[in-house]
């Protein structure tokens, strides 16, 4: 059976979402000893980055740790894909920083914001290279929760959202 904590309502072995870092899975909950007090921490490891994080188990909800969106939320995420790109007529550095707060926030409708707001159609011209960079991070974060939540391949993922923006754009 999978260990619980008292502080919170996340288990071992189960995936959760972390802001700054995606879709990770909870390896195990250990106790450690730091400047002489006993913290009790999850072990979050995220695969694809290949970075493990430890999270006081007391700390888990206020820095923003969930579990993953439910498939309501998921169906918000594709259908805000699907509508109008919605790109306000501010500088690029000030709609780049609101950009990489709605990736980092953790919440996928907001993620999907940012994917259909930086998509670009095969008509449409170059993106700048950091338009690039947070359409990518926003649709990869974007992909592995969908992935996950469904049980499928991350590339059958990846192509069901192409599909979704595609769509729009004709």
């Amino acid at each position: 059976m999978a260990k619980t904590t008292k502080n919170a309502a996340f288990r071992a072995n189960e995936y959760i979402v972390y802001p700054a870092h995606g879709v990770g899975r909870i390896t195990s909950i250990e106790e450690q000893e730091i400047a002489g007090a006993k913290l009790e921490l999850f072990v979050i490891s995220f695969e694809k980055d290949k970075l493990t994080l430890r999270v006081p188990t007391a700390k888990a909800k206020s820095c923003g740790m969930r579990p993953l969106s439910d498939k309501t939320t998921i169906t918000k995420a594709l259908d805000t894909l699907q509508g109008r790109a919605r790109v306000k007529r501010v500088m690029w550095s000030r709609r780049a920083q609101e950009y990489e707060q709605k990736i980092n926030s953790g919440d996928l409708v907001s993620i999907a914001e940012v994917v259909r707001d930086l998509h670009r159609g095969e008509d449409q011209p170059e993106q700048s290279y950091s338009e690039r960079q947070l359409y990518e991070a926003a649709f990869e974060r974007l992909t592995r929760e969908v992935a996950v939540v469904e049980k499928i391949e991350e590339t059958a993922a990846a192509e069901r959202l192409s599909d979704v923006l595609i769509k729009r754009a004709a």
